[in-house]
């Protein structure tokens, strides 16, 4: 599974990124008095009792932003909700319960999460009378603390990690599959996906259209084949964003983008017949932003296959997107189903490898190895960075601590050298691999790898 993810969400001003970095034990997010500071999500690894999470921080739920951009803040709080673990629901003890508050809850009421009500600003035991009033609200378990008095901080990680998912343990082996993979067909308009859909289940249970945009919304479509089950995620094109016009194109988009977060694996539809577009440039930027295993599928090959030769649309790909570069390449005709077989093989071999687990013996010798080969280089002061050791906290998408010295001493390029490493070594070659770097506890006395 993946990291688990506990979100903290609140009206504006309750302190929701203080907690943040009063749990993660720096300062990241911006603190302000002023309503509206925090818009975009911020996220950081952070663990307890062994037990590894990301903790989430979101913009102010009912804020009416300045810029215009209040639309954008509630569809990042609606992203961080679906992908949320846990909820950690933000109050203010001492203003008190306000309207706003009870607009939150009304927001939690149909969400079946653990909620933890967090009644920040509780600075001495005197105020927790003063907090009872927010069971009104009637969501989630109340915990009272205070970021600027340090009090009950081990308390609220105790209760978050109560309530943390079970993670397989380790085993070296792939965890149980679930019974269905979801696959998200993704793609400009009008390049095939609802054809291939259909030659797919062999019906026409799609509307297939010359029309382009005849998909307004994403639909769900199941079938076997070779007795396994999948789930097709068909989706509306994407269009750039000056190009949605109308309401149900700007939630199809949405509708679509969702679609690519909950899939395991994403099948990023090509046309052979057209270069590729500004849209399928910002569409795999979304699908690598989500971490998500994906295989560029060049549609309708046969009109092609006779003037160009593969190669040269492979290298197109790979020099359009480098940083896919581990992301296999698939042509088919979906009109006839040519390769369609192999194609959803191949996606199934991506989805067993986004589940796969190393055992951090294993994981170290490895690590070790891409070290001695090629050191991080030196910092000011001709002193180098290290890391001690490395463990695998989760899957889909295959997900690496490194525990070091000084996480800001190893620079881009060796983080890129570190995972091309391992997509080298490891099983899981052609799937997204996630790489956190985390300082070592003064505790922690295992030695440096190398």
């Amino acid at each position: 599974m993946s990291v688990p993810q506990v979100v903290i969400i609140g009206r504006p001003n309750v302190g929701k990124s203080s907690i943040f970095n009063w749990l993660a034990g720096k300062r990241l997010a911006i603190v302000d008095d002023v309503a509206g500071v925090t818009r975009d999500r911020m996220t950081y690894l952070l663990s307890h009792d062994d037990k590894y999470f990301d903790i989430v921080d979101t913009g102010g739920i009912g804020i009416n932003d300045v810029d215009d951009l209040s639309d954008e803040i509630e569809e990042q709080i609606q992203y961080a909700l679906e992908a949320a673990d846990i909820i950690l629901f933000v109050v203010d003890t001492r203003t008190g319960l306000l309207p706003l508050d009870s607009h939150v809850a009304k927001r939690l009421r149909y969400v079946d999460k653990p909620i933890l009500l967090v009644a920040n600003k509780t600075d001495e035991f005197t105020l927790d009378p003063d907090a009872d009033e927010f069971y009104k609200l009637g969501r989630g378990k109340l915990v009272r603390v205070s970021c600027l008095q340090n009090r009950n901080r081990d308390l609220l990680l105790d209760m978050i990690a109560e309530r943390l998912p079970e993670v397989s343990p380790e085993t070296g082996l792939e965890e149980s599959e679930p019974e269905e993979m979801k696959m998200a067909l993704v793609g400009r308009r009008n390049v095939g996906k609802s054809t291939f859909i259909n030659t797919l289940t062999n019906t026409e249970r799609m509307i297939v259209s010359e029309v382009a945009g005849t998909t307004r919304d994403s639909v769900d479509i199941r079938f076997e084949l070779d007795g396994k089950a999948f789930i097709a995620i068909d989706t509306p094109g994407f269009r750039k964003r000056k190009s949605v016009r109308s309401d149900v194109e700007y939630y199809g988009t949405h509708r679509a983008q969702r679609s690519v977060r909950r899939c395991d694996v994403t099948l990023m539809f090509l046309d052979a017949g057209q270069r590729i577009s500004q849209v399928d440039k910002q569409l795999v930027t979304y699908i690598q932003q989500q971490f998500k295993p994906c295989v560029f599928v060049v549609n309708k090959w046969d009109l092609m296959v006779e003037h160009m030769p593969t190669e040269r649309w492979v290298n197109y790909i790979r020099d359009t997107f480098p940083t896919m570069a581990h992301c296999p390449i698939a042509f088919i005709t979906g009109q006839t189903g040519k390769n369609m077989k192999a194609l959803l093989n191949h996606a199934q071999m991506l989805y067993k490898q986004s589940l796969q687990r190393v055992a951090t013996g294993e994981l170290n010798r490895i690590v070790k190895r891409a070290i001695q080969n090629h050191p991080p280089p030196l910092m000011t002061g001709h002193r180098r960075p290290k890391i001690y050791y490395a463990t695998q906290v989760a899957t889909q998408p295959p997900t690496i601590l490194f525990k070091c010295n000084n996480p800001k001493a190893f620079a881009k390029d060796y983080r890129r050298y570190l995972i091309g490493y391992l997509r080298d070594e490891l099983s899981f070659a052609e799937v997204p691999i996630k790489v956190y770097l985390d300082k070592r506890e003064s505790s922690d006395d295992r030695d440096e790898l190398g």
